[in-house]
């Protein structure tokens, strides 16, 4: 299926005024990550994905994602809405009291698109894998993806999931990282160095692909070889490339917008950079 990037393109531009705008009305949440992983959504959700909005938790016959990174909950939320899985008037409650889609994603309000609360770094790589595996058990034929962060390397748990897919075969698994370069107390490099990450991942027996997470016309490419890999023995790890804040002139490449909300100069000015407000809910 050929990819319409303007079409995409169009959708992200929605995305990210969802995102700002949600983060604003509540003055609480994590818009850098969001904005930067934006495009990995709308490619997932509205292109790569084998998946149905009319939810059931089992996902038989479906491809299934994990966000393992929860606090980038924005993004998430609106593709989710986007999508079909609920009215996207609803990411006007964002972070309020009682409403389904709070800070971080959770299977107690049960909205549709979630299957397993996360936020707790580290876990989800370890959860895409049992589902993965589930997955092969049942004999459904389909895909796993997850998502995690690059600060969220610095987990243990996520090394220990890391040595399990490989020597067990969990070739349906095509997770992702967000390779910003930033976390919340500041540059990952500064933090605890990751590293040379292809060759860790490399060396712990991963079929390992590198992108451009901003660039529709080369991530889409991206998740389309990442799997024709699949079912070849080994589990995929993509390592994408972006901007913290992508799309929005001041945030982005700053640590400083991984969890603080525009002001409403802030908002105007981030609104202005993203232009159509048609669809805005």
């Amino acid at each position: 299926m050929k990819a319409d990037i303007e079409k995409l393109t169009g959708i992200a531009t929605q995305v990210r005024r969802d995102i700002v705008r949600m983060v604003h009305q509540c003055q609480s949440g994590h818009p850098g990550g969001s904005l930067g992983c934006t495009d990995y959504f709308v490619a997932l959700y509205f292109h790569v994905l084998k998946h149905n909005p009319d939810f059931n938790m089992d996902g038989k016959g479906e491809d299934l994602f994990f966000l393992s990174n929860g606090h980038i909950s924005p993004v998430w939320y609106s593709v989710l809405a986007r999508s079909g899985y609920f009215d996207p008037k609803e990411l006007a409650t964002f972070r309020k009291i009682n409403s389904r889609v709070q800070g971080h994603p959770a299977t107690h309000e049960h909205l549709p698109g979630i299957r397993v609360a996360s936020g707790s770094l580290g876990q989800g790589l370890s959860v895409a894998i049992g589902a993965a595996l589930a997955k092969k058990l049942n004999n459904d034929d389909r895909l796993v993806y997850s998502l995690h962060g690059d600060g969220e390397l610095q987990e243990g748990q996520i090394w220990e999931a890391a040595l399990f897919a490989p020597h067990n075969k969990v070739d349906n698994l095509i997770s992702a990282i967000d390779v910003n370069g930033q976390q919340i107390d500041g540059p990952t490099e500064k933090v605890l160095s990751l590293g040379n990450l292809r060759a860790k991942w490399e060396a712990f027996g991963w079929d390992v692909l590198e992108t451009n997470g901003n660039d529709l016309a080369e991530l889409i490419p991206t998740l389309e070889l990442a799997k024709s890999r699949a079912f070849k023995g080994k589990p995929i790890m993509i390592l994408m490339h972006t901007n913290m804040g992508h799309g929005v002139d001041f945030m982005m490449g700053s640590h400083k917008w991984h969890g603080v909300a525009p002001n409403d100069e802030q908002l105007a000015l981030a609104l202005a950079q993203l232009g159509d407000s048609t669809n805005d809910y």
